[in-house]
């Protein structure tokens, strides 16, 4: 391994403590208390407590209520600190998973400060879809699909992708990924106005 490839010592840290250090960061300057934000998240106190402790497993849905709560970018609970060259290999990264279907979210890369862009590898399976309710005003989503079949977009009216196929679509309303194929594989860009 080259120093270039050699990754930063923060990069080493489990993904919970990523989250564990944003989470509180946010709280504590939004001026909320662990049961103001668990009332307002719905998330159950303990749940909270363990998630700024570090440990626990969280679910996406968790995750995404308690940013939605704060006004936070869900990349901002994922996204360490990087040296300038940086390389994902597969099956690396911070990834989420959702608890209601076999779905998997790993942050590529946030936007820096000042700009509102977050890009996510997806990994679906056949069974179930991620419904997901709408995402703050203005949000806009981008797919591009890399392998198997998926529905993507608004709840009301996804497309149906195939290898290739690009779709965007605004967030702010509920949308809705559903792998129609094995090894359902894609590219998310989220940006944020």
């Amino acid at each position: 391994m080259t120093q270039r490839e050699k990754p930063d010592a923060g990069a080493a840290k489990a993904p919970l403590d990523f989250i564990a250090a944003a989470l509180r960061r946010a709280r504590e300057a939004a001026g909320l208390s662990l049961t103001e934000l668990a009332l307002r998240a719905g998330v159950a106190k303990s749940t909270l407590s363990q998630l700024e402790a570090g440990r626990g497993n969280p679910s996406l849905e968790t995750l995404w209520a308690l940013c939605t709560t704060l006004g936070l970018p869900f990349s901002q609970l994922l996204d360490p600190p990087r040296t300038p060259v940086q390389v994902i290999r597969a099956g690396e990264g911070a990834t989420v998973a959702s608890s209601r279907a076999d779905y998997r979210a790993t942050l590529l890369s946030a936007c820096p400060p000042g700009a509102r862009r977050d890009l996510y590898r997806i990994e679906a399976e056949p069974g179930t879809s991620r419904d997901s309710a709408a995402h703050s005003p203005g949000v806009v989503e981008h797919v591009l699909l890399s392998s198997g079949r998926a529905l993507a977009g608004p709840s009301d009216e996804p497309v149906e992708l195939h290898p290739g196929d690009f779709v965007t679509y605004p967030a702010d309303q509920p949308h809705v990924f559903e792998a129609l194929e094995p090894a359902t594989r894609a590219l998310l860009a989220s940006d944020h106005y």
